[in-house]
């Protein structure tokens, strides 16, 4: 039955993949049993890949995956009886050396440093994904999209929240991280039909809920001050508990209603505070985990901040995505070609998420044998299962040999593409100098 579901899976996924599906789906499980590869081009050494090195080029050039019936099947694999729990973030695809390539931009990176700054040149996408479990390693991406240069990533991720949102079953909770805890992102998500567990930077400053109107005047919008790093301005809180985490120790963990952001008065938020306690009831951490809750009715207190734990796997699949599928191994010379290799990483790891439990664990010999299999122990024992359950892409076809490049055609040397600067600052106006 788990087969057939796999198989079934497949064939509608092939259907999706648009021109050149057969090529293009031979690619992906290519990708799938080739755990090193140094070059685009060294796929094409896999049994599952009966075509000639060109084909993925040219399978990259025609292709046009359906993203949007793609998202519709990745959601009616999802299971109906509980809420999901969906997780947002962006990466970033680094291509410093690419001079030709267009839409280039400046994005955050953890490793390469430029100028004793965390950035790179290349270009950044965004990713809405369903986390299944309560723990472990797997996230499966629902959308995955680049982030054009006239787009920021709060941008992208409405955007995209919007359309997964609208061919859910039920609402959704969604995780972000600090960089979506900001007024544009709730006053973005206010029409979506999800709640939002957001986590807020330690320096923020929000507002309470404003007195009552006294009859002169126009009403207030804002109440009293509540700056997230002075305590003197915290209002006691609505409820506090005290919980044991199997893995955190002792936590404590309190409740405020009614705040919000200045430009956002109308949508008010619940604020969770998260510290760490020693044996002594002592902060271990001096830092604490400040979280934001915007939506209907929120969880109970004791479980609702461990939600957010989860949004972690999205930087786990990004880690698979780009040491595992090789998304960041070709050199691509437009982001159209970019994005149609890109849509190829959620299809991948839906099926392996489909394939978990009929593969049996195929450790390398230093690797210990696992009872919950990761996304890369899986692809490990893919083999067995492309063996069985075969492929819905045909045969390649025998064609003659390509004349090549035309005799005295002339050459053209490719465009070279500045980097787009998303931001401008403004220049500063000149003072007046001193009589």
């Amino acid at each position: 039955m788990k087969s057939a579901l796999l198989e079934e899976f497949r064939q509608a996924a092939y259907r999706y993949l648009g021109r050149a599906h057969d090529v293009t789906f031979e690619l992906t499980d290519a990708i799938l049993l080739t755990r090193n590869a140094y070059s685009l081009a060294d796929l094409s050494l896999s049994p599952v890949f009966r075509r000639k090195w060109p084909s993925i080029y040219e399978a990259l050039q025609d292709s046009r995956p359906q993203r949007q019936k793609l998202m519709q099947l990745y959601i009616k694999q999802m299971p109906t009886q509980s809420r999901p729990l969906l997780a947002g973030d962006h990466t970033a695809w680094s291509r410093p050396d690419a001079v030709t390539l267009q839409e280039r931009t400046i994005e955050h990176s953890s490793v390469t440093i430029a100028g004793n700054k965390p950035i790179t040149v290349g270009q950044g996408y965004s990713t809405i994904a369903w986390i299944p479990e309560d723990s472990g390693s797997w996230a499966l991406p629902l959308r995955h999209e680049r982030i054009s240069s006239w787009e920021n990533p709060i941008q992208k991720a409405t955007w995209q929240l919007q359309q997964v949102c609208e061919h859910l079953p039920t609402r959704p909770i969604t995780v972000w991280d600090s960089e979506y805890g900001c007024a544009p992102f709730v006053l973005k998500t206010t029409n979506i039909k999800a709640d939002i567990l957001v986590r807020l930077r330690s320096n923020l400053c929000l507002w309470g809920a404003p007195p009552p109107y006294s009859g002169k005047g126009r009403p207030r919008k804002h109440g009293d001050k509540f700056k997230l790093n002075e305590p003197l301005t915290w209002s006691e809180a609505n409820e506090s508990i005290e919980v044991n985490h199997p893995k955190l120790g002792r936590v404590k963990v309190s409740l405020w209603f009614n705040l919000h952001f200045r430009q956002t008065a109308t949508r008010p938020m619940s604020l969770i505070r998260v510290e760490r306690l020693d044996a002594e009831g002592n902060l271990r951490i001096s830092k604490p985990l400040w979280l934001a809750w915007v939506g209907e009715e929120m969880p109970p207190l004791e479980e609702v901040w461990q939600l957010y734990l989860r949004r972690f796997t999205v930087d786990h699949w990004y880690r698979f995505l780009k040491q595992r599928l090789h998304w960041t191994l070709p050199k691509l010379s437009s982001p159209k070609q970019c994005e149609r290799w890109s849509d190829l990483m959620p299809v991948m790891t839906w099926e392996l998420w489909l394939a978990r439990d009929i593969v049996a664990d195929n450790p390398l010999p230093w690797q210990k044998s696992l009872d919950n299999l990761t996304p890369g122990r899986v692809a490990q024992a893919m083999g067995s299962i492309f063996a069985v359950i075969g492929t819905p892409a045909r045969s390649p076809k025998p064609r003659g040999k390509s004349p090549g490049w035309k005799p005295g055609k002339p050459r053209q040397r490719r465009i070279r593409y500045p980097v787009v600067k998303k931001t401008t600052t403004k220049p500063r106006k000149k003072q007046p100098e001193s009589a």
